[in-house]
């Protein structure tokens, strides 16, 4: 309910923020547009739906705060929001013992994928890189989405699921730019990671770019010359302490039971695999690890697409199933731009 209630404010925001001209100028036309404007009409048939669903103590809708500056940041914050939200509703559909309202949980979350991936396209990003969509616990989803909360009504339900610390990839992957793996600090918006356009030269956006998979502009499909990631990238790392307080009325505290980490797991499709964190400094919470080079079927790097990163203690076994036993042993969560 909550993710639902975001995604109509948040879509009309941005159309209402920014001009027609700052659209036009990222290649955003008057019927992408209206594109946008019909997803968000598209929320308030499924914020209708929950809300029958729970009745009196069905959650409504807050006010916001937003990251992003343009029209590329506005986008690109879309498509990760729209992407912890379908993950977030895959990680717990099928543990829900009402058949029925699995049923109609799932008939809304497919038009949430379509609209992640139309995103993508308005980010000049291919598509679907991935062959499948991973599940995330719904503490994580919960993690990702509380920050952008700025306050509620005073009767709102209360949610019960654990916010942890925010992850900072600190070398994020910038689709913005030409070469998306060369970039640092270009990121807004904590866990998220969003990208940010501010440091790029002109020179080096991509959307000002005339050579083909060089550009990103708009587009059905496109492929990019220089991958965003690769097996093998060193990929630095900052966590943020917990005890902070985020969410509707800063409501809610970060927490988290591990003290050190010593793995980063990246959860992907249908696998998690995990890599060591080198260098870890526990005053400055920083360390780096290396972007493993793993595939579930040939032809398929398992890291790809908009994807999750967690750190933790332990190198424990899961499946896409009980992902959620990993949560004891999670430092901090982020979005990583694998592709």
């Amino acid at each position: 309910m909550y993710q639902e209630w975001i995604e109509l404010d948040l879509f009309h925001w941005g159309l209402a923020t920014f001009s027609e001209a700052d659209f036009e100028a990222s290649g955003i036309n008057a019927e992408d547009r209206f594109l946008i404007q019909h997803m968000a009409d598209q929320e308030i048939g499924h914020a209708t739906v929950i809300t029958n669903m729970l009745g009196p103590q069905a959650p409504k809708q807050c006010t916001y705060n937003y990251p992003v500056t343009n029209v590329r940041e506005f986008i690109d914050f879309n498509q990760k929001l729209t992407r912890w939200g379908e993950s977030g509703v895959y990680g717990f559909l099928p543990h829900l013992n009402s058949g029925p309202a699995a049923q109609l949980l799932l008939q809304s979350i497919t038009v949430e994928a379509r609209q992640q991936l139309i995103f993508r396209q308005f980010g000049g990003q291919f598509p679907m890189p991935e062959w499948h969509i991973a599940g995330i616990p719904q503490s994580w989803a919960w993690t990702f989405l509380a920050p952008y909360i700025s306050s509620c009504p005073a009767d709102q339900t209360r949610l019960v699921w654990q916010n942890f610390p925010a992850l900072h990839v600190l070398n994020q992957p910038n689709p913005a730019r030409v070469n998306g793996s060369d970039s640092f600090n270009e990121t807004i918006g904590g866990s998220s990671n969003t990208l940010s356009t501010t440091a790029i030269p002109d020179d080096q956006l991509c959307l000002n770019a005339t050579e083909q998979g060089s550009d990103c502009g708009p587009a059905i499909s496109q492929n990019r010359t220089i991958p965003l990631s690769y097996p093998g990238r060193k990929v630095f790392l900052q966590w943020d302490e917990p005890g902070q307080v985020v969410g509707p009325n800063n409501s809610y505290v970060t927490s988290t039971n591990v003290q050190v980490p010593q793995f980063a797991a990246w959860v992907s499709q249908l696998n998690v695999t995990y890599s060591p964190l080198e260098n870890v400094n526990t005053t400055d919470r920083t360390a780096y690890t290396f972007q493993p080079d793993v595939s579930t079927w040939a032809g398929d790097p398992a890291i790809n697409g908009t994807m999750f990163l967690a750190l933790t203690d332990v190198d424990i076994y899961v499946t896409p199933y009980n992902l959620t036993q990993i949560n004891p042993h999670v430092r901090a969560i982020a979005i990583y731009q694998a592709g």
